[in-house]
């Protein structure tokens, strides 16, 4: 089969890696891709949501497999368009994808179906969001109603903090025409609890913990993600089984029963306090970082699974895991989450030999000929799995530790709960 990945993250860089183990594939193409990802597939830069000019690349490669990454193209209704053009693409429909795209249609959906979340309201007036916050305690959490790269969530401590995070959406910061939902703080311990559906049954992945905050010590503004580990010890089977019936099951209903039964991979942020999950937001996709440790871990063909969600006979597949602990540390540019310097050289980073244990992702990197430069944000995910949690992240910081890069910055505490 000649595959297409569209993306140009370590994400995608690690969709690519295990991709390329399958006995199905003859050939991937990717767009954009990035340095990395042109070691596994053949890069072509087309905007990825123009979905006319993928359509024509689709045809011009006779591709026969589409696998999305990003949240962006699939909220934009890359499946609709593909899917009617008669192209096998895997990830859920414009409506379903809403579950990502609109903070406010998640909410709604979760007020309707008795899904366990946080309470919330939300806005399109700024006096009107000013005026339900003045009623509320702190800390509170001030969400952007929209696509935000992961940059558009405040929990806020002080009432000043949450009314600038209201003004910085009204302001567009985040994009225009969003609204703003505020909700409670939920305090406990996070975990990413991820399935595959085929609009009828679905399949449990593993578990994953992300590290969102830039800081050490979860302290400083949101990220895309610094850092995960697999599985999270905290995801117990009981907690498991409650998501299932309380969260999974009564979303997947809720959107069968609206016309669009959701196909693709299902991303839970959960908050798990005193042994209960209640639902933080819903991804659409694998997440990244998460999505390099599960890669490491699965045993599966991942294309004959996707293959398996398409044709709907997920009922009959089982999904194997490494018992190895996985990781992952992203290395990202100095200023990451806000300005940074970009073409900035990185020496070194052919240290370690990548195989089955080891594996370094590129998210925001080119190749300028003879020097690898960081174009990027999050720029490098430095993966590895061991029996122990502890000994993959000797591995990843043994790494870390060779590369010359002083315009580089990464978290040292990744992980630290789990081996605690």
């Amino acid at each position: 089969m000649k595959i297409l990945v569209i993306g140009s993250g370590a994400r995608e860089h690690a969709l690519c890696y295990l991709i390329s183990k399958s006995s199905l594939v003859s050939s991937i193409y990717a767009i954009p891709g990035n340095y990395g990802i042109s070691q596994l597939a053949e890069c072509e830069q087309i905007d990825q949501t123009d979905f006319e000019k993928i359509y024509d690349f689709c045809k011009s490669k006779m591709i026969e497999l589409v696998i999305v990454g990003p949240e962006v193209p699939l909220v934009a209704g890359i499946v609709d368009f593909l899917k009617e053009k008669e192209i096998k693409i895997f990830g859920p429909d414009k409506y379903a994808s809403q579950l990502e795209g609109s903070k406010g249609f998640m909410k709604d959906l979760c007020k309707q179906n008795s899904i366990p979340t946080a309470d919330y309201a939300r806005f399109d007036n700024k006096e009107e969001a000013i005026n339900y916050l003045n009623a509320q305690s702190l800390p509170i959490v001030i969400k952007a109603d929209g696509l935000a790269a992961g940059k558009g969530v405040t929990v806020a401590d002080t009432k000043k903090m949450a009314e600038q995070a209201i003004n910085d959406i009204f302001d567009e910061k985040f994009g225009a025409n969003m609204d703003v939902v505020i909700e409670e703080f939920m305090d406990g311990e996070e975990a990413s609890y991820f399935v595959c559906c085929d609009g009828e049954d679905f399949v449990s992945l593993e578990s994953a913990q992300d590290h969102k905050r830039i800081g050490e010590n979860d302290t400083g503004p949101n990220t895309g993600g610094m850092g995960a580990y697999s599985p999270a010890p905290i995801f117990t089977p009981k907690i498991k089984e409650q998501v299932d019936r309380e969260i999974i099951t009564p979303t997947l209903k809720a959107l069968k029963k609206n016309g669009h039964p959701y196909k693709g991979i299902l991303y839970a942020g959960l908050m798990i306090k005193d042994g209960y999950a209640r639902l933080v937001e819903y991804n659409i996709r694998f997440g990244d970082p998460e999505c390099q440790v599960l890669m490491l871990r699965m045993k599966n063909d991942l294309i004959k699974l996707i293959l398996d969600c398409l044709e709907g006979s997920l009922s009959k597949t089982k999904l194997e895991w490494e018992d190895d602990n996985s990781a992952t540390v992203v290395v990202a540019a100095k200023g990451y989450p806000g300005d940074y310097k970009k073409n900035t050289k990185i020496i070194g980073y052919e240290n370690f030999e990548s195989n089955d244990l080891f594996q370094v992702f590129h998210a925001g990197t080119k190749h300028d000929g003879n020097n690898l430069l960081a174009n990027g944000g999050r720029v490098l995910s430095v993966t590895a799995k061991n029996k122990n949690l502890r000994d993959a992240l000797n591995m990843i910081y043994a790494y870390i530790g060779q590369l010359d890069w002083p315009d580089g910055y990464y978290r040292r505490d990744i992980g630290k709960k789990a081996i605690k």
